[in-house]
């Protein structure tokens, strides 16, 4: 085809693109470049596979601006779902110590490990080791989000009461807590229809 154009053929008109390649974008980097000390998902331990109690993934929910932020914890193995407004949006040290401090009660065995993606706000993960007494954050590989199918999974249940262009300003913190309450007292047929709040507190009896 370059020839024909060369040629001053009109051949090259026909195709869909006109004969012109899609350059690269040179300063289009995989996100995982911005993560200091990152632990790939790779060296996460082979039993952190959804069965046993204590593995976590993690996520956000972004608001209308861009900047507001809802952060979603998920325990693999019952699907209870932790939600909280964060007060400084997308901020990786705040989000890191807010992280701490809502999985610090479960820290001794309700906590083994936590899997996110590799977005700028997460880059402070050694915080959460050091808050939850060495639990150790793993990134899945960029732009593989499947590898931490469940919280994607609990994003669209919230999604239907929270829409996409939502702003969150208009979210309280007492609807946010009964949305949490309803997610996780839904009957969960991976449970035996059992719900993720009555099979996660049996764990701390």
């Amino acid at each position: 085809m370059k020839e024909d154009r060369l040629a001053g053929g009109t051949l090259f008109e026909c195709l869909r693109h006109k004969g012109h390649r899609r350059k690269a974008n040179p300063y289009r980097r995989a996100s995982a470049s911005n993560i200091p000390h990152r632990t790939s998902i790779s060296e996460r331990p082979a039993e952190a596979d959804g069965k046993r109690f204590g593995d976590w993934e993690m996520d956000l929910i972004i608001g209308k601006n861009g900047y507001q932020a809802i952060l979603v914890l998920v325990e693999r193995s019952t699907g209870y779902v932790i939600l909280h407004r964060l007060k400084h949006g997308k901020k990786a040290k705040e989000l890191a110590l807010e992280v701490g401090r809502l999985l610090f009660a479960y820290r001794a065995e309700g906590v083994l490990t936590i899997t996110t993606d590799n977005g700028s706000e997460f880059s402070q993960h050694q915080l959460i080791t050091k808050a939850l007494k060495g639990v150790t954050v793993y990134f899945t590989d960029p732009y593989s989000s499947w590898q931490k199918g469940l919280v994607e999974y609990s994003n669209k249940l919230i999604r239907q009461y929270i829409p996409k262009g939502s702003d969150f300003d208009e979210i309280s913190p007492h609807k946010l807590m009964e949305i949490q309450k309803k997610l996780n007292a839904r009957p969960r047929k991976k449970l035996d229809y059992s719900s993720p709040k009555c099979e996660f507190f049996k764990h701390f009896a």
